[in-house]
């Protein structure tokens, strides 16, 4: 046992009360172990789970008066659980020395008591409350009250405890988590369900009309009354014509979209593999950003193919773009909450130096793939279209209200905001209430059914929108299944409200901050993936028909 007296002003009691009330936890780490604290649920005291961090105090009723008041946690018991191997054969031992497989901490709030009479000396002094003799225990009527400026011992002991947890499993109390998480196992696996229900529902549906209109306009018998009737087929000539508002742009954005799908993917990839354990902190944000860096090439490549495909000739500002676009909002968002981070004085801020690394990964590493990557994708030969573009564009009917541009955007994003949501919470709540995520194989799931989803949505409304001989699909069908990105900032928004307690100006903006960075991210991914899956279902649905 250790002890050490404080005295803390109304100031500084003020600040504890704050913490207590937004219930601020101190985290530690003992051998790459954070700390943790054991909570008991109610409904199965049998099965107790473990937290991360231990809080700064609480607040309860006083034992005498019943007013509530802060009490704040001036002892912690810390406990380190280790593993030694006592094979009497040497030569037989897994191991030698000893190992720590475990870590937590037993808070205590304590008015503690000494001989008054006598000057209080942190070595010599010996507490009544807690000594070599006498554990500390939490007594309700003798809790320290952190209300009023007043001194406070803070004292700690430190217990070993032997266990047969072996090294390879001493992370599994974290992971094992709150017993409620099977709510989380039940709502994925009923979510993806329904999903591929509906996704499945929808190719039939899609495919089976599909094969009846081609038969048809194929069909030398009823070729004559085909012409004569709207479709799908008569737009031929229009539908592969690049589109008129910024077709740089729209290169731009699937490229980019490419490079954060290969990201994601391999990032998942390494994680199912177990490279990326949360044991190893950091390990995933620091595979998010070489794996980004180094898939420039990919976006540079497909990019490039695509602006080649709109008959684009400015291929060196278009390459530029694409390497400097999208990094550079991230990196301007980025620099405005770090700047307020430190203007703050916040230990969380990103020094320079860190900056510094990031600078020259983008600009030594990333930007030079991205034009690597562009210059195979000009070198490579244009794409051909299975139908000619007239010269003049046709005459578009009006549409129906239900095919507005912004209805259809709308829509698309509903179902694949639906096949994220609920894996989504616990997401956040690993971001946000330091919770620890680890289930990657049901991440790698739902990422799938999100991708058929995009496609699936994405396909039909284009199909839609041909039927009704509107043929400018290529900016609908990027921001239909991008659209989700805004559904899932709107949870964000939600989120916020809900489930957490930020108060201040600089809080809140380094939420919102990540959350746009996310938004974004998530809508460049998804809007490359409806762009490929439109591409495709266009190329084929007029590959396969005759046309004079």
């Amino acid at each position: 046992r250790d002890c050490l007296q404080k005295s803390y002003n109304k100031a500084q009691t003020a600040q504890f009360v704050e913490a207590i009330d937004q219930e601020y936890r101190a985290h530690w780490i003992v051998d790459n172990l954070p700390v943790s604290t054991v909570v008991v649920n109610e409904l199965t005291p049998d099965e107790p789970y473990y937290t991360r961090g231990f809080p700064v105090g609480f607040k309860a009723r006083a034992f005498e008066t019943g007013k509530e008041m802060h009490f704040l946690y001036n002892h912690l018991r810390i406990i380190i659980s280790y593993n030694e191997d006592h094979n009497p054969d040497p030569a037989k031992r897994k191991f030698e020395g000893t190992r720590i497989v475990g870590f937590r901490v037993e808070p205590f709030s304590i008015t503690h008591s000494w001989d008054e009479a006598l000057p209080f000396d942190k070595d010599e002094t010996t507490l009544g409350t807690c000594n070599e003799m006498a554990q500390a225990v939490n007594d309700p009527a003798n809790y320290m009250s952190i209300d009023q400026p007043t001194d406070v011992v803070h004292t700690f002991d430190i217990a070993w405890e032997e266990v047969g947890t072996e090294w390879s499993h001493r992370w599994d109390v974290y992971l094992r988590g709150n017993p409620d998480d099977k709510i989380h196992w039940f709502s994925i696996t009923n979510s993806t369900m329904i999903v591929v229900f509906l996704t499945v529902m929808v190719a039939m549906i899609l495919v089976r009309t599909l094969n009846s209109d081609i038969a048809q306009y194929n069909d030398a018998a009823t070729a004559e009354e085909a012409k004569e009737e709207s479709g799908w087929k008569l737009v031929h000539t229009d539908v592969f014509r690049p589109p008129s508002d910024s077709p740089m742009l729209y290169s731009v954005m699937v490229g980019t979209g490419v490079q954060l799908a290969m990201m994601a993917v391999a990032a998942l990839g390494f994680a199912l593999l177990g490279f990326l354990s949360p044991a190893n902190r950091g390990s995933l944000l620091t595979a998010l950003l070489l794996l980004y860096v180094f898939m420039g090439a990919f976006a540079g490549f497909f990019s490039s193919r695509i602006f080649k495909l709109f008959r684009g000739e400015d291929w060196m500002r278009n390459t530029i773009l694409t390497a400097f676009l999208f990094p550079s909002l991230v990196a301007t968002i980025f620099f405005i909450l770090d700047m307020c981070l430190l203007f703050e004085g916040s230990s969380g801020a990103v020094p320079f130096s860190t900056f510094f690394t990031l600078i020259v990964l983008w600009f030594g590493v990333s930007t030079p793939l991205v034009f690597v990557g562009s210059y195979f994708g000009y070198k490579k030969e244009a794409y051909k279209p299975p139908v000619r573009v007239n010269l003049i564009p046709r005459p578009i009917p009006a549409q129906p209200w239900y095919m507005h541009p912004a209805l259809t955007v709308l829509f698309g994003g509903i179902l694949p905001f639906g096949a994220v949501s609920v894996e989504l919470f616990f997401i956040m709540s690993a971001l946000w209430l330091h919770q620890v995520y680890y289930i990657f194989g049901f991440l790698f799931l739902v990422m799938a059914i999100l991708v058929a989803t995009c496609a699936e949505t994405t396909i039909l409304m284009c199909y839609f929108q041909l039927c009704n001989e509107d043929y400018r699909w290529w900016w609908r069908s990027l921001l239909s299944s991008g659209s989700c990105a805004g559904y899932i900032f709107l949870y964000s928004i939600w989120y916020f409200m809900t489930e957490l307690d930020i108060n201040g100006l600089v809080p809140a903006m380094l939420y919102f901050g990540y959350m746009l960075i996310i938004s974004i991210s998530f809508f460049l991914l998804t809007a490359s993936v409806g762009f490929f899956s439109c591409f495709w279902f266009v190329d084929k649905i007029y590959g396969s028909i005759k046309v004079d």
